[in-house]
């Protein structure tokens, strides 16, 4: 390298902070951050925050309302006005406040266990690092942004602009997702469309008088029987009605129902098409007297491979492999804010984090021994996009 810190002195300052990256992750890991859980995704935000400003990076803190705030540092030397890269991971998980009281952090076997350790706390910790170590010894790289959001889960409504102006211009992206269990990343996913709605009816005794009352579970149900057929495997759709709850006691013809609707859709599919057909299926009147309207609406992006993100691809797998790793890009139907990133324009590759499973589960473990070895993946990946 023409200035700075030379690749291998990168390597070795990653590999000696193991012990700090771990206890950092177990940190994360018992603190509640669920999507719902603005304060304890906020407490998320303020670890990230202060780990970034203790090593003396330029951090900002972004205030969202409703969801946890967003965190984003940059590390600059030398290259102002050049392309950045972008590393890019969420703090917010799928799980209730409690649970990491319930289950905490547990080392067992080589692999780390509780709520989000892979998705994506380990991530997180890995950017961090990566983000420290180019601080630290100042080798000749692209300058680095990261973001630290906190509402992805729910299809990042409040942190969608920031990941879009963080994104803008961007040499490149990666975000640090779990790895697969084989140690793949992802270079496509499906985008998703999530809708909640409510069906309300009319009350009456059921045994008295039934028919003055206007069941919503019925219409509820006629409606998840036409929504589930829009899953159309031929062209890669896929349809589920994951949570449905409604009517008061057994005996009373129910007024009120809802219902929460996941979509999969691939990059060729036509969205708004899409949209609107599963709108009117909410809206139509399937039973009489009834009337329905959704009451939220959230897209996740597709991630769609391109030439520029399979030539990132290359470049990362020959990192890797120096490091002794093989790496393959796969396919999902998972979707993610790489999305976001690539519609903006980048090249991206997803699921760079450290490898993990069973995400979204009780079961949820990381390959406590990949954490090093996948932040020094990408730390010279991102040294060779400043070679190039």
């Amino acid at each position: 390298m023409s200035a700075g810190a030379s690749s291998q002195a990168v390597l070795d300052w990653i590999a000696g902070k193991r012990g700090e990256m771990l206890a950092v992750l177990e940190t994360a890991v018992n603190l509640d951050s669920g999507s719902a859980d603005k304060a304890g995704a906020d407490r998320m935000a303020s670890l990230f925050e202060a780990l970034m400003k203790d090593a003396g990076i330029p951090t900002r803190r972004h205030g969202v309302e409703r969801y946890g705030d967003c965190v984003s540092s940059e590390v600059a030397y030398g290259a102002n006005g050049s392309p950045h890269v972008l590393l890019l991971g969420h703090m917010d998980t799928v799980f209730p406040s409690g649970t990491a009281s319930r289950r905490p952090f547990r080392a067992e076997g080589g692999k780390g266990f509780g709520p989000g350790v892979a998705d994506m706390k380990s991530g997180l910790v890995m950017n961090a690092f990566v983000a420290k170590a180019f601080a630290a010894l100042k080798p000749a790289a692209p300058p680095l942004r990261v973001l630290f959001t906190g509402d992805e889960e729910v299809a990042s409504p409040g942190s969608r602009d920031i990941t879009f102006a963080m994104a803008r211009g961007a040499l490149a992206a990666f975000n640090a997702e779990p790895g697969r269990p084989t140690g793949n990343v992802i270079t496509g996913r499906k985008g998703a469309l999530f809708y909640d709605f409510e069906v309300h009816g009319i009350a009456a005794h059921s045994g008295v008088n039934p028919e003055k009352g206007a069941s919503a579970i019925d219409a509820l149900a006629r409606k998840v029987i036409d929504l589930h057929a829009l899953t159309d495997p031929a062209t890669g759709i896929s349809a589920n009605v994951g949570t449905m709850k409604g009517g008061m006691t057994v005996n009373i013809v129910a007024e009120h129902a809802q219902g929460q609707l996941d979509i999969r859709y691939p990059a060729s599919a036509d969205r708004e098409a899409l949209r609107a057909r599963i709108r009117e299926i909410i809206e139509r009147h399937s039973t009489p007297n009834t009337h329905a309207h959704v009451t939220n609406e959230a897209i996740f992006l597709p991630l769609e491979p391109t030439p520029a993100s399979l030539a990132l691809l290359a470049r990362y797998q020959a990192s890797a492999a120096t490091l002794g790793m093989k790496v393959e890009g796969e396919f999902t139907g998972g979707s993610a804010d790489s999305g976001i990133v690539a519609s903006a324009g980048v090249p991206t590759i997803c699921a760079t984090g450290p490898v993990g499973g069973h995400v979204h589960t009780d079961r949820e473990w990381c390959d406590l021994d990949s954490i090093v070895p996948r932040a020094q993946a990408l730390a010279l990946t991102i040294l060779e996009l400043g070679n190039a």
